[in-house]
């Protein structure tokens, strides 16, 4: 996970669900003043479904490594794997090899977004989290074994028991707001909402408010950590408290 210097980060995004995701936050974080590109190529799932199995398929590096050219023509200085499930579902040490792979094929830094949310949990002072996730108890389960690895605690976890990303893309607002809400825990210092199949972008500051403490979501952190691959601290209120919001 070495630093770059440069504007473009690049991500590699499982199928087709949120994806729009990222030029709206390219969008916005520009509004605010930034000048980065968030270029997004997507990578073959095979099976959509929130199984273990499935899951370990979706992340093989021969998967990744078969986009990795895609994201260095436009322009990447850095590679993000943008998927929770498809990383944190590998272990903490197989998590990492799967990063260390995709920075060697790709020739450039690389992360993924459960790496992401460990580090922005750090960012933002988080000792303790509540999951909020849309996957079943059994691999929500598994973000919660990782986040512990990181040495994070968690007090609460729900699962939605949702299969497939297709279904998670579909959810509306309200619907993310009760997920937030159900998932949230009062001791917890910050919510996590792990699926980057799921829209929340527009939504931050509604979630924030709503529970009135950082909420961190997997598109929101996986963009954050693009952008702290390239050594970049952007400040996008509407983003959330990871982007120097309130």
């Amino acid at each position: 996970m070495t630093l770059a210097a440069g504007n473009t980060a690049g991500f590699l995004y499982p199928g087709y669900s949120a994806e729009d995701e990222f030029p709206r936050m390219e969008k916005m974080l520009n509004e605010a003043g930034a000048d980065v590109r968030l270029p997004l190529v997507h990578t073959d799932i095979g099976t959509d479904a929130h199984r273990v199995d499935a899951l370990l398929e979706m992340g093989s590096v021969a998967r990744l490594a078969a986009k990795t050219g895609e994201v260095k023509e436009h322009g990447a200085q850095a590679v993000v794997w943008a998927c929770t499930s498809g990383s944190f579902v590998f272990g903490w040490e197989g998590a990492h090899q799967q990063v260390r792979d995709l920075s060697r094929v790709a020739g450039l830094p690389a992360s993924s977004t459960s790496f992401a949310f460990a580090h922005a949990v750090r960012h933002i002072g988080a000792g303790r989290v509540a999951i909020a996730a849309t996957y079943p108890e059994d691999v929500a389960e598994l973000f919660a074994v990782f986040l512990r690895a990181a040495g994070t605690e968690v007090t609460g976890m729900r699962g939605s028991g949702i299969i497939t990303a297709a279904e998670v893309g579909t959810w509306s607002r309200e619907q993310v707001l009760e997920l937030a809400r159900a998932g949230d825990d009062p001791s917890a210092d910050a919510v996590l909402l792990p699926d980057t199949a799921l829209h929340t972008a527009e939504w931050l500051t509604d979630l924030e408010q709503e529970l009135g403490k950082p909420v961190l979501t997997a598109n929101q952190v996986t963009a954050w950590e693009g952008l702290r691959l390239l050594g970049r601290t952007e400040t996008c209120p509407r983003l959330g408290t990871l982007f120097g919001g309130h």
